[in-house]
């Protein structure tokens, strides 16, 4: 995948093929790699964070992570590949 040419990209729960992709917790657990802890609750960043569109659990990544976690962001979409899941670009 390009990384160059996108504003956002949703990486969705949901593979290729059209199945759900599972662990249903994989969105929480990706963003945790950028996310911090105050006052015992977690806070995800706005450059990688978990959603819910259209009833597909979905994570978010701003296209500032490759400028300030360029490797990060190799990983996500290595992770993304590597799992078949369907990506749009934004």
């Amino acid at each position: 995948m390009n990384q160059v040419d996108f504003t956002r990209l949703i990486l969705k729960g949901v593979t290729i093929e059209g199945s759900k992709f599972r662990p249903s917790d994989w969105a929480e657990r990706l963003c945790g790699n950028l996310c911090t802890f105050r006052n015992r609750r977690m806070y995800y960043s706005p450059l990688l964070r978990p959603a819910v569109i259209e009833g597909i659990k979905c994570v978010i990544v701003d296209s500032k992570l490759k400028q300030e976690h360029a490797n990060l962001l190799n990983d996500v979409i290595h992770f993304a590949e590597k799992n078949h899941l369907q990506i749009e670009k934004e």
